[in-house]
């Protein structure tokens, strides 16, 4: 079995191809799921798609398909972003078992982020987790990998000074803001786009600026449940011109629709922070007058970096984390071996003892003979059983497992 990381982030392509590609990508755990896709031994998926990347975890039970899948992947995106398939296939790396540990590591760690050290991809990494068990069933290893990256991310939080000033892409967006709008945060009305947790997240770092006029609005109709929950305004419906009319700071959080062009903007001063994944707003609103606009690129340039020792800590962590995960994984694999071997040698005792009892019937005599040959077969166990665990702590699972093959015609999959 191995784990495949498809990665299109922005190290390596522009912000719009990427938020492109995630709405392209938005039917891939569906088409995982088809008898195509179990075919060619894809046993399940995840996929995490924030601001800054779209990163598609595959577990496939049989490595020389990892072609076909990928094209499978790239056709799915291709029909559905109208993106080139050519241009698709060059947006993403693509990392095998260990180096996709170690990436999703080091990118739920915050330090891949646009904003070193930001703390919201953790939780982005979790309710990714989260959703692709609500929407079907996720393998125990890809559970175990995501998991993991938590884990590490909370190592990295505990054990070093990475993200300790609670910087993240909302709070330098806000921060930018600050710098251009009118008024301070206790007299300025803000206005959000948006319903979901990036919005959540932006209200209450509003709050933590001291922002107390806000205002929420959704083109889904979600407004009012999701203002009540959170003691802020909802939109009325049909009132979203006046309600950016009477806005300071207007922030989008959806990028569910069409992006707002700049005919839609009302005159006057305003600060636009343009967060969605998919824009809200059309860059041309930048030109009109007294129109601030603030966009993820502005963000990414805008950022404070760590300090080199953090930032040397954290990489430390997690590649201490990924050796754990190996270590544990190997475990696993070596304890699979264990019982494979003792299942393997049980069905060989048990169908010794049928013969027996067949010939002899259940005698005092039968009884005595069945715990003899158990006692010897437990014994005769033991020391292939030490011996496992010894080459699993040498990293010589593999040796074992084939001699299983060799000795006893036993199969174990050891990826």
């Amino acid at each position: 079995m191995a784990t495949y990381s498809f990665v299109a982030s922005h190290r390596i392509i522009d912000l719009t191809t990427v938020a492109l590609l995630s709405n392209g990508a938005a039917g891939i755990p569906e088409l995982f799921r088809t008898e195509t896709a179990q075919n060619l031994g894809v046993t399940g998926t995840i996929v995490l798609a924030t601001c800054n990347r779209l990163e598609i975890y595959v577990q496939l039970s049989v490595a020389e398909h990892l072609g076909p899948v990928s094209d499978m992947l790239y056709a799915e995106i291709a029909q559905k972003s109208e993106l080139d398939a050519e241009l698709i296939a060059g947006s993403f790396e693509i990392y095998e078992n260990l180096e996709a540990a170690k990436h999703l590591f080091t990118v739920a760690s915050g330090l891949e982020s646009a904003v070193v050290g930001e703390r919201e991809i953790a939780g982005q990494v979790r309710r990714a987790l989260a959703y692709a068990q609500e929407e079907g069933t996720v393998p125990g290893e890809l559970v175990q990998l995501f998991e993991h990256a938590a884990h590490t991310a909370r190592q990295v939080g505990q054990h070093t000074t990475i993200g300790s000033q609670g910087r993240s892409i909302v709070s330098v967006a806000l921060d930018l803001a600050d710098a251009v709008a009118e008024k301070d945060w206790k007299t300025r009305r803000a206005l959000v786009f948006g319903t979901g947790a990036y919005a959540g997240a932006t209200i209450a770092a509003l709050r933590e600026r001291g922002c107390e006029d806000i205002w929420v609005n959704s083109r889904s109709g979600r407004a009012p449940e999701f203002a009540a929950k959170r003691d802020v305004r909802a939109v009325p419906k049909g009132e979203t011109y006046k309600a950016m009319e009477q806005a300071d700071v207007i922030v989008g959080c959806s990028g569910g629709s069409d992006p707002l062009s700049p005919a839609e903007i009302p005159p006057g001063h305003h600060t636009i922070l343009d967060l969605a994944l998919s824009r809200d707003f059309d860059p041309a609103i930048a030109d009109l007058p007294q129109v601030e606009l603030i966009t993820l690129e502005s963000v990414r340039l805008a950022a404070p970096e760590e300090t080199e020792e953090a930032v040397a800590t954290a990489e430390r962590i997690v590649e201490s984390e990924t050796q754990a995960f190996a270590a544990r994984q190997k475990t696993r694999n070596i304890d699979s071996a264990i019982v494979a071997l003792r299942s393997h040698t049980m069905e060989v005792l048990d169908e010794e003892l049928d013969k027996v009892r067949s010939q002899f019937g259940c005698t005092a005599a039968t009884e005595q003979l069945e715990l003899a040959m158990r006692r010897m077969v437990k014994s005769l166990l033991h020391t292939p059983t030490i011996r496992a665990k010894q080459l699993a702590t040498q990293g010589r699972t593999s040796d074992y497992i084939a001699a299983l093959e060799t000795l006893y015609g036993i199969t174990i999959d050891d990826r």
